[in-house]
């Protein structure tokens, strides 16, 4: 497994992540079979682990730190803050307010005393950022957090949060994690030279564009559109759909590179995503533990420029063959 340091933080951490959205009602309830995951991707070197509040209502922070009792020292732990908790209002959010009750609830399921970084799950334009960045770097004094930074923001919120920070001389956001894959490439664009200008360490979501380079779903080939990821955005599955031709046709094209290569699709896709000098950490998210031992399978894979080429001919740079879900970045191309 590869290291790298987190930003400016002087935190180590493996190029590959070990994402936890998968973890709970959502995707596993097996608490066991989570546990094991975990412990099979820290015994092969990973030492990064992302979670969040709202995956599966905190019970992915409770799978988490039931399976990290006892080797709490050796990860660094990382979740997030922002999407509503509950009914009612102000369980949400950036502000003060809920951030300061929100991060309580963490350690609490996580069974912690402190998470390494804490991130802003997405932008809230109800709460000024000094409001957000004021209480954060309160928590990071109050040793609740080592260190704080942001998610899914677009360059220009991320320009603006440092700006307040130096003018109010408050903590900064220390890292971002924003989707990217060979299929979504827009953050290139802005997103990434924003964060290398500002140190920032980059931990990258969504590297198999939503399970679209997974491999499983091929041109010409019938598509279960009530099963699985295609359940949850039938429209982006479709293969009826005129929109949806060119994600097809780059898979294929991107099947036949991967063959060339000698690795899995999944793998080139892992890969291509740690080849970008701003990213730091690539976020695979396993629900099984054969999809974790299929992409740690890869975890030594390096492209050279002849394959970086292809892709790009494939994908151009800082285009999109379609929208994350929930992400701020460039209109897609079809």
């Amino acid at each position: 497994m590869r290291y790298r340091v987190l930003g400016g933080t002087g935190i180590e951490v493996s190029v590959h992540c070990l994402g936890t959205m998968m973890f709970g009602a959502v995707g596993n309830p097996d608490h066991d079979d989570c546990a094991r995951i975990v412990h099979a991707a820290l015994d092969r070197g990973v030492n990064f682990v992302d979670t969040a509040d709202m995956y599966s209502a905190g019970e992915s922070e409770e799978i988490v730190g039931k399976a990290l009792r006892g080797r709490r020292d050796d990860v660094v732990l990382a979740t997030k803050v922002h999407f509503p908790m509950g009914e009612g209002p102000n369980r949400g959010g950036n502000s003060r307010r809920w951030i300061v009750r929100a991060v309580e609830d963490s350690l609490r399921r996580l069974g912690t005393d402190w998470i390494d970084l804490y991130q802003v799950h997405r932008p809230d334009h109800t709460t000024d950022v000094e409001e957000t960045l004021g209480a954060l770097t309160d928590l990071v004094r109050a040793g609740k957090i080592r260190a704080f930074g942001c998610s899914t923001f677009p360059a220009e919120e991320i320009v603006e949060a440092h700006h307040v920070a130096e003018r109010r001389a408050l903590g900064r956001f220390r890292t971002e994690q924003p989707p990217y894959s060979i299929l979504a490439r827009g953050v290139e664009t802005s997103v990434l030279p924003v964060c290398r200008r500002y140190r920032m360490g980059v931990l990258v979501w969504s590297p198999l564009a939503s399970g679209f380079l997974s491999g499983r779903y091929r041109q010409g080939r019938p598509v279960d559109l009530g099963a699985g990821r295609p359940a949850l955005t039938p429209a982006r599955f479709d293969p009826a759909l005129p929109g949806n031709a060119a994600k097809y046709a780059a898979v294929e094209e991107l099947v036949a590179l991967a063959d060339e290569v000698g690795c899995t699709l999944p793998q080139l896709a892992v890969a291509f995503t740690a080849v970008h000098p701003a990213v730091t950490s690539t976020i695979i998210g396993p629900r099984t533990m054969d999809q974790l031992d299929a992409l740690l399978a890869g975890a030594e894979l390096t492209l050279d420029d002849a394959v970086l080429d292809r892709i790009d001919e494939i994908v151009p740079p800082g285009t999109n063959l379609y929208q994350p879900d929930g992400a701020w970045s460039p209109p897609t191309l079809t």
